[in-house]
């Protein structure tokens, strides 16, 4: 049986993936928090799930490498600088990281690559999603992830055509520019939506997230997948195998 090691385990993920594990015949190697040090959980863990904070990450990449343990990294607002921590760990041990662990938002992603490679510019892409109250980071990381979908469409970097918000007089939308707005409120677990808007016609993909365990499950399904890979960076399209 696969144990898992949870950082970040008394969060509404940690928890949700500690419920989960006995579905799927794998173990809890334990799990730890803020103030806790990560070496001790990732030598016991066959592989290790991360949804904590971005200030954790570090530490958390750390404690993986030293002992061989692959990761799977769930946690959002990470940044460029994470994202380079990332790289280089994967250079010795098998990382996954995603902006969402849904097996739907992946497919969803897909959908958005492949719609926008086919649409020219003359089509708008914007992206609204909206979670609960308490979400900190904003746009979401899915967004964020749907956004770099459509923008890899098109072959561009989502760094150069995004527009976050607007307020006041923005003006005119600029052609092939990227949308994202946020919207906060509720218990909204999550609700994506990605619209290509047309001379008279739009089209809608989206992705209505009803339950957290969804998210749980994607990840313990993809922690099982990443467990025992060769070092190297994945993606959560290659666990659905798209």
């Amino acid at each position: 049986m696969t144990a898992i090691g949870i950082y970040g385990s008394a969060g509404r993920m940690g928890r949700a993936i500690a419920a989960a594990l006995s579905d799927y015949g794998a173990t809890l190697a334990g799990g730890i928090d803020a103030g806790g040090d990560p070496a001790p959980l990732a030598s016991l863990a066959d592989v290790l799930v991360d949804f904590t904070v971005p200030g954790a990450l570090p530490a958390n990449l750390a404690a993986a490498r030293a002992a061989g343990t692959p990761i799977l990294i769930g946690t959002t607002g990470i940044t460029q600088a994470h994202r380079a921590l990332v790289a280089e760990a994967a250079q010795e041990i098998a990382v996954l990281q995603t902006g969402n662990t849904s097996l739907g938002v992946t497919l969803l992603a897909r959908l958005v690559r492949e719609a926008a490679a086919r649409l020219d510019s003359s089509w708008d892409i914007e992206i609204v999603e909206m979670h609960h109250r308490a979400k900190v980071d904003a746009p979401s990381g899915t967004a964020q992830m749907l956004g770099e979908a459509a923008a890899a469409g098109r072959g561009v970097a989502l760094g150069n055509v995004s527009v976050v918000g607007r307020a006041g007089l923005s003006g005119d939308r600029a052609e092939g520019t990227i949308g994202l707005a946020s919207l906060r409120g509720g218990t909204v677990a999550g609700d994506h939506q990605v619209i290509f808007a047309g001379n008279g016609e739009r089209i809608e993909l989206g992705h209505r997230a009803e339950d957290r365990a969804i998210f749980a499950h994607g990840a313990i399904t993809a922690a099982l997948w990443l467990a025992g890979k060769p070092a190297g960076s994945y993606s959560m399209a290659e666990v659905l195998g798209i």
